[in-house]
């Protein structure tokens, strides 16, 4: 017998990830909170949840791959499902799968590049005689900085990447807390312009090494001549070199934006349920 009630009952809203995903029998979750660089919550526990429900996990967001990638990689191989995470560092450029997939079996000794949009544009803008506040305002209008862009200046967001990027394409067993971490504050639009009428470019360089103690990890400030190809990065643009035991490989990308991290998202997509 049809339900003759009216109006018809509303659905049970579900009070949490695991509720909602019981209810959408969901086949992959997208994940794309805000980073916490602290703990990387509520990420990771909403990734936990779709892989424990039989769903694939894509995230956007760094912060569960530097808090728990482990975890939840031994997760998804016990649950058969997959945990992606393209997204996470330079956007859609393919990055975290192009090891195991296009580049396998060789040794990733360290990599170098710039990896902060903000802080990039800043430094190109105090070049051209912009203060600090200026500079970030400017950023904050195309679209790169965060309301509060203490995470870019102090150097955090930076350090994360790293962190992901060595713990993920290195093996190290790294915390945030052991990345060398220096921001661009103590750099003055005096400083920064001055050193750029001397021929060299300050940028906030990202870099990590294989070293007999283990994998060194940094963030900091460095003056770097004309001649260095990072040095001629302007604006939004990111760059990253790869040194291995085979070759070197270095990856540009242009003009980021929420389209390159959605494609991140989508090219996940389609590896985790492309038989």
């Amino acid at each position: 017998m049809l339900d003759q009630r009216w109006p018809p009952q509303a659905a049970k809203k579900p009070a949490n990830v695991r509720e909602w995903l019981a209810a959408a029998h969901a086949d992959v979750l997208f994940e794309a909170s805000s980073l916490d660089r602290r703990s990387g919550q509520p990420a990771i526990d909403h990734l936990q949840a779709a892989l424990e429900s039989g769903a694939h996990a894509i995230s956007a967001n760094k912060g569960p791959v530097v808090h728990a990638y482990r975890e939840l990689r031994e997760l998804a191989a016990a649950r058969r499902r997959e945990f992606f995470f393209e997204s996470a560092v330079m956007d859609g450029t393919p990055i975290f799968s192009m090891f195991p997939r296009c580049l396998p079996a060789v040794d990733l000794r360290g990599f170098r590049g710039i990896l902060n949009s903000t802080t990039n544009v800043v430094l190109s803008e105090m070049e051209k005689g912009a203060t600090l506040e200026a500079a970030v305002k400017r950023a904050q209008e195309i679209g790169v900085a965060e309301t509060d862009p203490s995470d870019d200046l102090d150097g955090w967001d930076a350090a994360v990447k790293v962190a992901a990027l060595a713990i993920v394409l290195m093996g190290a067993e790294i915390k945030l807390s052991d990345v060398e971490r220096e921001g661009i504050r103590s750099l003055s639009p005096e400083l920064v312009r001055a050193t750029h009428s001397s021929g060299m470019r300050y940028k906030l360089v990202c870099s990590a090494e294989r070293t007999a103690n283990g994998v060194r990890a940094r963030v900091r400030p460095e003056k770097l001549p004309m001649a260095d190809p990072l040095a001629q990065l302007q604006g939004t643009t990111s760059a990253i070199r790869f040194d291995t035991d085979v070759f070197g490989l270095s990856i540009i990308e242009h003009k980021p934006g929420v389209i390159a991290t959605a494609y991140g998202l989508f090219a996940d997509f389609i590896r985790a349920v492309k038989p």
